[in-house]
């Protein structure tokens, strides 16, 4: 019998991106409902996507170490 291996986790797989140089690319929170309140300008910038905080980093790596 072989190892056992470590299965991806598909939650986090569908919200992170490893780049090329490994850090991890995620998108912003706040931009699924309620827009009327909140200003052009808000909604322009949580569509862009930000890199991961250095202290979530572990966690995220190991949650995306089967992919």
């Amino acid at each position: 019998m072989g190892k056992v291996k470590m299965k991806t986790n598909r939650a986090a797989a569908k919200r992170f991106k490893i780049t090329g140089s490994g850090r991890i690319k995620r998108n912003k929170a706040y931009h699924g409902h309620l827009f009327t309140r909140k200003s052009p300008k808000r909604l322009r910038n949580l569509r862009k996507s930000d890199m991961m905080a250095s202290c979530d980093l572990g966690r995220a790596r190991k949650m995306l170490a089967g992919s």
